[in-house]
This record gives structure tokens, sequence and C-alpha cells, in this order.
């Protein structure tokens, strides 16, 4: 899909991540043809970059101090945006004064497009999200967006049906797995999901589990930096029992890596895999250059929009 503000700044400045004629090649050789021709897009739009994504301001329905370090709020969006941001891996960039420097992406955790509602859940951590705990119920706050690339591995999730599918979350991966399951679900999907609520008190997306008739099972996922024994033991019975044919990971790099890795072991490569998104993001559209990593051959992708299968993200990828 190619979305209403594509052609971008990117595309304006030679460095589209589709369009090979926007890459500086004299021959066309698209990437995920979807029926519209971005090159011929900016040169009707007087070869400059679409209006790119909104601001809204939008009304505080809710405020939740989960724990001292765990924030949910639930604000009402407009109609349109709602719909866009009930896909799997949406996010937006929240701020709650008029400094726009100063906003932070976050995930999804549910669009109601009935209500117009959306909830996010915030883990507290630096100077931008203590800013965040200064909303309040009744308040408003900025948001732009929508974005999508917040999960990678997205055409594995979609193309799943009358599947079995086994979803593994650690702390703050709570939250941007609801839609993923919500997804699968749609799709008749049998979805077994196993949640470590560390560093977390308590399951915080228990509401949204209980409407899907989702009862996780809860168990530690990561002991000294690798993947527990009581995890490993787990995947291996629920893969090898109920013919898994897709894992969604959400969590930190480290766990998604394990899997993997675990999985290679197992020699069960054919098991599709998706991901969080777990790149740094400042702009969301490519040019800050927060979220890039170079890969062998000199090649450098920016994660805030380029899709990926989870293990060509750690193929390939200089560390240095």
């Amino acid at each position: 899909m190619v979305y209403q503000a594509c052609p971008c700044h990117l595309a304006e400045s030679g460095e589209c991540i589709l369009c090979s004629q926007l890459q500086g090649s004299h021959f066309c050789d698209c990437l995920n043809w979807n029926g519209v021709c971005i090159y011929q897009e900016l040169y009707n739009n007087g070869n400059k970059a679409k209006e790119q994504r909104k601001a809204y301001t939008c009304k505080v329905s809710e405020k939740v101090l989960c724990q001292d370090d765990v924030l949910l709020i639930k604000f009402e969006a407009p109609h349109k945006l709602a719909i866009d941001l009930a896909k799997p891996g949406s996010f937006i960039f929240i701020r709650s004064d008029e400094n726009v420097y100063f906003d932070v992406p976050i995930s999804i955790l549910d669009s109601n497009i009935d209500t117009n509602i959306i909830s996010v859940m915030i883990e507290i951590r630096g100077v931008k999200t203590k800013q965040l705990l200064n909303i309040e119920s009744g308040g408003e706050i900025t948001i732009r967006g929508p974005y999508w690339n917040g999960v990678f591995g997205l055409k594995n999730i979609r193309k799943q049906k009358n599947n079995n599918i086994l979803v593994i979350a650690r702390g703050i991966g709570m939250a941007p797995m609801v839609p993923v399951i919500k997804k699968l679900v749609q799709n008749d999907n049998k979805v077994t999901v196993i949640v470590d609520k560390q560093p977390f008190n308590d399951v915080y997306v228990s509401e949204w589990l209980d409407k899907l008739n989702i009862v996780p099972q809860e168990m530690n996922l990561i002991e000294k930096g690798k993947l527990s024994p009581e995890a490993k033991v787990a995947i291996k019975s629920i893969i090898g029992y109920n013919n898994i044919s897709l894992i969604h990971i959400a969590g930190a790099d480290i766990l998604t890596y394990d899997v993997i890795e675990y999985l290679d072991y197992l020699d069960r490569q054919d098991i599709d895999l998706s991901c969080c998104n777990n790149f740094k993001m400042c702009c969301g559209e490519g040019v800050c250059g927060a979220c890039t990593a170079r890969f062998s051959g000199h090649r450098v992708k920016r994660f805030c929009k380029v899709q990926a299968s989870p293990r060509a993200i750690f193929e390939g990828r200089r560390l240095i």
C-alpha cells in the first residue's frame, strides 16, 4: 500500500526506499509494486514531497498510572485516524506540550473504531516519557500519525488463516502484541500466548486479552541474558504438538535474537516470524537517521519505514 503522504522527503532527495529511479538509478525496478508509480506521483506534484502526516490535538478520556513507571492513556481521535491505527504495527508520536522536538514514538495498544478511543501503554524511562506524566484526564495531548512500521514481518502475520500461532511477550511488549493478536484471531487462527510480566508487577493488558478469550501462560522468559530453560521447554513443546506456523515475539531485541537462535538449534527455520521494531526513532520519516542501521555492502536501512523479516535484521548487520 502506498500511503497518501507518498512521495515523502526521501523521494524528494533521491533516497526513496522503494523506487529505484528515486535512488539514483536510470531504470525502473520497483520493490513491492502496488500499482502506483512513486516517480510519476513526485513528477505530478512538481518534484516536491506531498503533505506529510498531520498533528492532532486529542482529548484524554482516561489516565491510569498502573505502577510508578507504567502509564495507560486513552484518548479520543478522529474516526479516520482510529481506523488507520487499528492495524498491527501501528504507532504514533505523542507530546504533552508544544515543543515539536520532544515527541516520543508509542505503539498502539488498542484502537476502537466504534468509540474512536485509542489506548496506549507507556513505560516511563527517560526525559520525554517523564513529561507524559503531566497529562491529565480531561486534558489534551498532541499526537502525530499514523505510522505502521512498529512490527517487522507484517506479511507473515497477514497471511495466517486457520493456523496455530504462538505469541511470546515480555515487559512493555505486551502492549503492541494486542493488535497483532486481534488480527490473528479475526483470521480464525488459534493463538497461544506466553507472557513474562518482568520488569512489571502485573500483566496490564488482561482487559484486552479477556475480550479476545486469551488466557496467557505466565513464565520467566529471560534468565541471565539468555532464553530461560523454562521458556525453551515451553517453546519446544508448543511448536512440537500444535503445528505452529508463526511465532510473534513482542519484547526486547535480546528476546527476539534468543528465540531465533533456539529455533535454528531446533532446525525449525520453516516457522514464520514477526517481532517488535525496537529501533530508536525521532522524526518517523527516515530523515533524522536515528533509526538507521548499517549492513554489509555499505547498505543503510531506515527502519522507521523499511519492512524486514526478523531474521534479516540481525544477519549482515554491522554493530560497529
